[in-house]
């Protein structure tokens, strides 16, 4: 089972790796919402043997899809290595990530057991390695293993506490105040120290970028390109520099677009 997790995490990027058991979304406040709590630590040895030989392990590749957004739901997927991108598709077909979720976190909520459909849909930004435990089986355990059950209720708790945190900074912060404050947010999980500034190092394309922040393609490329010529980002082998991260704080406190 390890040699299987590492042997897919040696495709992933150290910093990715770094940020551990960490999100990645949009919120006010990271430390009210706090970190996530693995769902299998406060188990035993022996209860971690139980629940993982109910598991199903999949490997993934970066853009492989976990589950669609409509498709039947049946169970979680337990992160082992790489990271999930969750989104959700209006009827109009524009996307909203909800979060980037990485290595201790389960994926394939609201609900964990069966019987419904999913409401967003689950893909991997990078090479994946995940553990599908099925909802008949999840179910059991649950009622078998306290600490599972807890553990499930805690995961559930911190997720809807970043998908309220979501949805307050959509509905409260303007489009550039969101960017200003996702390319800050980069710099904090992935920022590597560079001649020209703090580069990020993670994989992030402009519709990535939209998806998180609520835009259009287009409105980032646009607005990318505003900040570079004004010496704040900078655009370095398809990666972003960030040059000035004292005028992306003023940018974050602005009051309008």
């Amino acid at each position: 089972m390890l040699q299987a997790a590492n042997a897919v995490r040696g495709a992933v990027p150290a910093a990715i790796r770094s940020a551990g058991s960490s999100s990645l979304l949009l919120t006010e406040n990271q430390q009210w919402i706090g970190g996530p709590p693995p769902l299998m630590d406060k188990l035993s040895p022996r209860e971690r043997e139980l629940v993982l030989k109910q598991g199903r392990r999949k490997v993934l590749n970066r853009g492989q899809t976990l589950f669609s957004q409509g498709g039947k739901h049946d169970g979680i997927w337990l992160i082992e290595s790489g990271r999930i991108r969750v989104f959700y598709t209006s009827p109009l077909g524009r996307e909203i990530t909800l979060a980037y979720w990485h290595v201790g976190n389960f994926v394939g909520g609201p609900e964990v057991f069966e019987g419904t459909v999913h409401q967003w849909s689950g893909v991997a930004s990078s090479n994946c390695s995940v553990v599908h435990l099925p909802g008949k089986e999840l179910r059991s355990l649950a009622a078998e293993i306290p600490n599972l059950a807890i553990g499930l209720i805690e995961g559930l708790t911190f997720k809807g506490k970043c998908y309220s945190a979501l949805a307050q900074m959509l509905g409260t912060r303007s489009i550039t105040q969101r960017l200003a404050h996702l390319l800050l947010h980069l710099v904090e999980l992935y920022g590597v120290e560079d001649a020209d500034g703090t580069v990020i190092a993670a994989a992030f394309t402009h519709a990535d970028i939209a998806h998180m922040v609520g835009a259009t393609r287009q409105w980032v490329t646009i607005s990318l390109k505003r900040m570079q010529e004004k010496g704040i980002v900078l655009t370095k082998r398809s990666q972003i520099v960030v040059c000035r991260t004292d005028i992306l704080e003023e940018m974050r406190g602005q009051a309008a677009d």
